[in-house]
């Protein structure tokens, strides 16, 4: 059945979603407290963030299998509410969990879910052949799962989540625990689905990830988009150059931390059990004042670098904590509590 575009998406055709104040509870925990995100059609659009930050629980709330608290969300201008059985021929999903059956092949998994799709046997024969093909997982394909690495285990679920060429496709960490090689692989197959017409929206704790892939990026942390843009104006917000330091003695590091507010007007993030320290720099040339308040001051250092700032600068600066470290324990039991309901919603 074709369904006719509804105002709201002629009026959203370049936008692949649009979400605004999307709020998800669970008990106490604000999982996710007011999101906005809008991901351009034909577009990588990363979101960034820690572990329980809410990033499975916004793509949840956007693939219709959470329904939001409060706000609202457009899938190519059809809302995800009202209009959720159109949204979701819309979409593929890819989630942190392979959803593919252990106890099956390769190809029987990717025959399964064509015919579940609705293609014919021998639409559904060719399909598989052609995914099985574009993967890498044609000389396994009659292998059982439990024979398969995590590596081939991940892209045979984005091949299955592929199979009706979805024009937006959610990832949600899809490389997270891969070696570097299939890491690798996994981001040359999503430059190509987006190079063949499809938009995806990835979220991942990798910084890496995000600078290679992302066309723009939104920093997500405790529940909020706390900074947006590509990843060229994430960094230049904080800084057009990055001072790296390591004293050479632990005590000196106040001190340091003083000298550095006082002479370049930034306040730098410290790692005290490494005595290191990190601050944005708009002028390169006041590292030379920086260095005479040093030796002035009997501060030695045992390391010193001035950088292009990167995204862990980014990260750093706007919440005051690493990417890739744990969240706080409640928020990252929300996370998990809204994948647990996503599974559950895909299963009803």
């Amino acid at each position: 059945m074709t369904t006719s575009p509804s105002p709201d998406a002629l009026a959203s055709r370049d936008w692949a979603v649009e979400a605004e104040g999307l709020v998800k509870v669970f008990g106490t925990n604000r999982a996710v407290d007011g999101v906005d995100l809008r991901v351009a059609t034909g577009t990588v659009y990363g979101v960034l963030g820690p572990n329980g930050a809410g990033k499975t629980t916004t793509i949840s709330m956007l693939a219709t299998l959470l329904r939001p608290d409060a706000g609202r969300a457009r899938i190519f201008g059809h809302d995800v509410q009202r209009e959720s059985q159109v949204v979701r021929q819309l979409i593929g999903v890819t989630g942190q969990y392979a959803s593919v059956d252990e106890t099956l092949s390769a190809n029987e998994n990717l025959m399964l879910f064509s015919r579940l799709l609705g293609l014919s046997p021998r639409a559904a024969r060719r399909k598989t052949a052609e995914l099985l093909e574009e993967f890498g997982l044609t000389e396994a394909a009659k292998r059982p799962l439990k024979n398969f690495s995590g590596g081939m285990r991940r892209r045979l679920d984005l091949a299955a989540s592929l199979i009706a060429q979805p024009p937006l496709i959610f990832l949600d960490e899809p490389t997270t625990g891969l070696d570097p090689r299939t890491r690798a692989q996994m981001w040359e197959t999503i430059r190509r689905l987006v190079a063949t017409g499809s938009t995806v929206l990835l979220t991942t704790q990798y910084l890496d990830e995000a600078d290679q892939l992302a066309d723009r990026i939104a920093v997500i942390d405790r529940g909020r988009v706390v900074a947006e843009g590509t990843g060229d104006e994430l960094k230049a917000s904080v800084g057009t150059s990055s001072l790296h330091l390591r004293l050479g003695d632990q005590r000196d590091l106040d001190d340091a931390r003083t000298a550095i507010e006082r002479v370049l007007g930034v306040v730098p993030v410290a790692s005290p059990e490494a005595a290191r320290l990190t601050a944005p720099m708009a002028d390169a040339d006041r590292v030379a004042d920086l260095l005479v308040t040093f030796r002035d001051e009997g501060i030695h250092l045992a390391e010193f670098s001035v950088q292009k700032p990167t995204l862990d600068e980014v990260f750093l600066t706007l919440t005051g904590h690493g990417v890739e470290t744990d969240d706080e324990v409640g928020a990252a039991a929300s996370d998990r509590d809204g994948h647990d309901l996503a599974l559950e919603g895909s299963r009803a």
